[in-house]
């Protein structure tokens, strides 16, 4: 059975020092206790210190030719690999300026000669214990963080599941949508991306913000859910009482999430966007969309972008009443809505990314293309 005194187990000092004697004075004195690694000039301490594994304290001398032990010391502290290890100097140098120098160039400790060995083993024994508190604590600090970012990763896989899972309840009690709320959250994010650096929205489109409106674009048509199948799922044209009933979706998503976000202990910015969204994706920029006729800046960004994409996805899409448009003629109607339906800024955004949607909308695509345009 191993032993703490096996030199598996024992620290590791290095000893730097150009003069022999010293060297010989130092491994002596720390031999029985500690493992020991020389070196005799700036550059092969540097060296000796990079060796794996590196030491776990270095004693430097500071008065050495080509390299003295400040700049020795300045190097090792601006190298990360090797910052950690603690620098204890031994020198002949006694006054009170080079002391202090040594301190500030990041050494923990500074003995000067003639070495009193029960002060230098003394020393040594107690940053060596600081060092391995450190080290543990530091360990153990990065498997909390790693536990951590792994529960956070697993949370937000958890609530990236559950987006979906409620937004396909819409979805699937509505058999023309197929892939619309995945074709509908890329565009959004395209069209955030596009507009991060215009004057009027980058204050407010944020990475972070971008992920959450990503995230929150399924559950635009969540609401649906509350729509008598009657009406949902009619295969003609609905009359004037049915659309003031269907455009009630709107409000009923609204009220969902709002519950939703009551129940949480603090404000939450995705639910918040999930319900500007939700709410207020059919508001057109003129004031003649629902549910409340909002109007230019006054209709929440979220729901000017979730707009346009959701009418993007519409018109390239089969629908009872209409065969699905090609991907020109839908980019040629989003134009002519710039203005009316849509924020003209963000048709302009459009416009300049279009191929970028039809791409999205090729990968998506419903049933191996049988109900998008095939362009």
């Amino acid at each position: 059975m191993s032993s703490i005194h096996d030199a598996s187990f024992l620290p590791t000092v290095l000893i730097v020092d150009d003069t022999p004697q010293n060297i010989a004075f130092m491994a002596g004195l720390l031999k029985e206790r500690y493992r020991t690694r020389i070196a005799t000039n700036g550059e092969r301490a540097l060296q000796a210190a990079a060796m794996l594994p590196p030491p776990d304290l270095i004693l430097l001398d500071i008065m050495m030719p080509d390299m003295d032990g400040f700049e020795v010391c300045r190097r090792l502290k601006a190298t990360p690999a090797l910052q950690q290890i603690p620098v204890i100097f031994l020198t002949a140098k006694t006054d009170a300026e080079a002391e202090q120098k040594g301190l500030d160039c990041g050494a923990v400790d500074y003995i000067t000669k003639p070495i009193s060995p029960p002060i230098a083993l003394a020393r040594v024994r107690n940053h060596l214990a600081l060092k391995a508190a450190a080290d543990q604590l530091r360990d153990q600090n990065l498997r909390l963080e790693a536990e951590v970012a792994q529960r956070t990763r697993q949370i937000q896989q958890t609530q990236d599941v559950t987006i979906m899972a409620m937004a396909s309840l819409a979805e699937a009690r509505d058999n023309e949508t197929g892939n619309h709320i995945r074709r509908t959250q890329h565009y959004v994010r395209l069209l955030a991306q596009a507009l991060q650096t215009h004057p009027r929205f980058s204050g407010f489109l944020s990475d972070e913000v971008i992920d959450l409106l990503f995230k929150s674009a399924p559950l635009h048509d969540i609401g649906k859910v509350g729509i008598p199948d009657a009406i949902l799922l009619k295969p003609g044209k609905l009359t004037p009482e049915e659309f003031e009933i269907m455009k009630t979706h709107t409000t009923l998503g609204r009220d969902a999430i709002t519950r939703a976000e009551q129940l949480m202990d603090e404000p939450s910015t995705f639910l918040h966007l999930a319900c500007e969204i939700a709410y207020s994706h059919q508001e057109k920029w003129d004031g003649s969309g629902y549910p409340q006729g909002l109007a230019g800046e006054a209709i929440p960004v979220s729901a000017r972008l979730m707009a346009l994409a959701d009418v993007y996805d519409a018109l390239i899409s089969r629908r009872v009443y209409k065969p699905p448009f090609p991907h020109e003629e839908a980019v040629h109607i989003v134009r002519q809505g710039s203005g009316s339906h849509f924020d003209p800024d963000i048709v302009a955004a459009f416009l300049a990314i279009h191929e970028s949607f039809r791409q999205v909308a090729r990968q998506f695509a419903d049933d191996h293309g049988k109900d998008r345009h095939p362009d």
